[in-house]
């Protein structure tokens, strides 16, 4: 916690010191009047389950005062917001090894449909775009705060086809991401790079303007023979990715998995630490408390 005006902190200790010294002076005269009545044993069993009335009445004005005085310094507290100038792009694999179906009911089906969870668990403004690659990479839906036209252009995501361009994919959402902003890129693949731009290089760069990768293996060890060659997940490299660019590698398995991991990331990417002011909060706290202590003492008769 931050404060604008910490040196308002002082005065408030010394008052907290004040009050407490006059709440306990208030406390023994009116212990000291109690005395007055002749059986003390019976008075000392009347009051005794009511003792913590008292404390806590007294306590309340102490709190109040506290929070009524990091109110005035002006308290601000680093918390994660949603991101206001959120953009995303989610980078689609299309090569001819996510026609694999070891993910039901393939693994490019399983990516589109993981795609669109994470456009529905988004908050809302964040701005969206799909990029779809294979031996080469393309947009396909420009980044946009329009969560139908988004899910829409999944539609065009290409069927599988082709040789698995990573490096390609980041360097076109590079490109296209705003210069500055919460930027975020997600890349659903089955990871075995084999065509185009080197992809650590290009996620080191990313990684250097302070972009993300967050990697979704998606696959088994084990999957379907395509082309003549068994289609697997290379994870190491996912892990690497994610890794340079200050990201983190998760790996899907069903689609289940796959739905869940990116319908997560939906809602804590747009996520952004921020220094948040809470002076109202802490006033109304204050005074909220100050009322009720208030109403308590008239109605106890404990008013100091």
């Amino acid at each position: 916690m931050s404060f604008d005006h910490p040196v308002y902190l002082i005065p408030a200790v010394f008052l907290a010191i004040a009050l407490c010294a006059l709440l306990l002076a208030a406390q023994r005269r009116m212990t000291a009047r109690d005395l007055v009545y002749s059986n003390v044993a019976f008075l000392t069993d009347a009051v005794a389950p009511r003792a913590w009335i008292g404390r806590a009445f007294n306590a309340s004005w102490i709190v109040a005062l506290a929070l009524g005085a990091l109110a005035v310094a002006g308290p601000h507290v680093r918390m994660p917001v949603p991101a206001r100038d959120g953009s995303v792009f989610i980078c689609i694999d299309t090569s001819g090894s996510m026609q694999s179906t070891d993910v039901s009911p393939t693994r490019a089906s399983a990516a589109k449909n993981a795609a669109a969870a994470f456009i529905d668990a988004s908050p809302s403004g964040t701005r969206i775009g799909i990029i779809a690659f294979s031996s080469g990479a393309a947009v396909i839906a420009p980044l946009s705060a329009d969560r139908t036209a988004v899910k829409a252009a999944l539609d065009d995501v290409p069927n599988p086809n082709g040789a698995t361009a990573i490096g390609d994919a980041l360097q076109l959402a590079a490109q296209n991401l705003p210069a500055s902003g919460h930027r975020v890129v997600i890349l659903i693949t089955d990871g075995v790079n084999n065509a185009g731009a080197d992809p650590q290089e290009m996620a080191s760069y990313l990684g250097t303007r302070h972009i993300p990768i967050y990697t979704i293996g998606i696959g088994t060890p084990n999957g379907d023979i395509i082309g003549g060659e068994q289609s697997t997940i290379d994870e190491d490299a996912l892990r690497s990715y994610a890794d340079a660019s200050g990201g983190a590698y998760a790996r899907a398995e069903n689609a289940s998995q796959l739905r869940s991991a990116l319908a997560r990331l939906g809602g804590v990417t747009m996520l952004q630490n921020r220094e948040v002011a809470m002076s109202l909060p802490f006033a109304f706290s204050a005074g909220g408390l100050l009322l009720l202590a208030m109403i308590t003492g008239f109605a106890t008769g404990r008013v100091p």
